[in-house]
């Protein structure tokens, strides 16, 4: 009889400690909040921290779950997203494995610096950056800086640009600097990857025959107007960027592009075609001859 009653004590106390540890402080309160957790804090400053906020009933369980786990010395410094709907099986696991608090960003193909920096909010330190910061949905950790930004980024690009897109590009006799230059005009210039390969094609051709490649977004990246369409008076800005006014490509990328602008701006495809223009729907009018440019130009232009 005596046997039986500490084994139902040693029950009720193994389910106490089991509901203390595997069951939140409150079911109900579901909102996150952001808590701290400081480089070189110990496992019991963390507990009476987290007890003290109103995270977790019991600071003893927490300090208990983690020693049983053998993980006191594996707690992980940063900002995490808790809240009391969480077990401190759960929190604890989080803060084991670095768990942190982050954001998710997409950054579309296309955007300069300056549009980086505002989706961000931060200013992102470096010189050259232009055309270096690899488009694509990052994860930051929610109280990442700027310098941090610019690694991931660059880090990316540096991956996408594999040993065989840059062994193609020096056969070309090309820079990577010149090749995502030019990828940054196809970028701003056209949306279908057949329409990019083909004006890669003229844009290379009209350099290698000193034509000035009258690429209407560098006017844009001149005079930061969000439009494709430019004036006659536009095309006189004096800016080693107007592709109207000077030969040759600009000093440096308009924007960040994508792997399939840099792609076409690699494999050009070669064509009769000598002039291209987009229309305000979209789509690429591709002509051999200035005269035929011309129509192209009054017929989907002109209104």
């Amino acid at each position: 009889m005596k046997k039986n009653y500490l084994i139902f004590i040693f029950f009720l106390i193994g389910v106490f400690i089991w509901s203390e540890i595997y069951l939140p402080k409150n079911f109900q309160l579901e909102e996150e909040k952001l808590f701290s957790v400081e480089k070189g804090q110990s496992l019991f400053q963390i507990s009476q921290y987290f007890e003290k906020e109103g995270l977790i009933k019991n600071k003893f369980f927490f300090n208990l779950y983690v020693i049983l786990k053998g993980s006191q010395k594996k707690l992980q410094a940063g900002k995490y997203f808790l809240k009391p709907s969480e077990s401190i099986a759960k929190i604890a696991k989080k803060i084991i494995s670095g768990d942190i608090a982050k954001i998710i960003v997409t950054i579309p193909e296309g955007f300069t610096v300056k549009e980086i920096e505002e989706k961000l909010g931060m200013k992102l330190p470096g010189e050259n950056l232009e055309g270096f910061l690899f488009p694509d949905t990052y994860e930051f950790p929610i109280d990442v800086i700027g310098k941090e930004v610019v690694e991931k980024m660059r880090e990316n690009f540096e991956k996408k640009i594999t040993p065989e897109l840059r062994e193609e590009i020096q056969s070309q006799g090309k820079t990577i600097f010149e090749v995502i230059t030019m990828a940054s005009l196809i970028e701003k210039e056209v949306s279908k990857n057949e329409d990019k390969e083909l004006v890669s094609g003229i844009l290379w051709k009209r350099l290698k025959n000193n034509i000035p490649l009258q690429v209407d977004a560098t006017i844009s990246y001149v005079t930061g107007k969000q439009t494709t369409k430019i004036s006659r008076e536009e095309t006189q800005i004096d800016s080693p960027y107007n592709t109207y006014k000077y030969l040759g490509l600009p000093p440096g990328p308009i924007c960040n592009p994508g792997i399939d602008s840099i792609k076409a701006a690699i494999y050009p495809k070669n064509s009769q075609y000598w002039y291209y223009l987009s229309t305000l729907e979209g789509k690429t009018i591709f002509s051999k001859t200035l005269e035929e440019h011309n129509l192209a130009k009054a017929k989907y232009l002109s209104r």
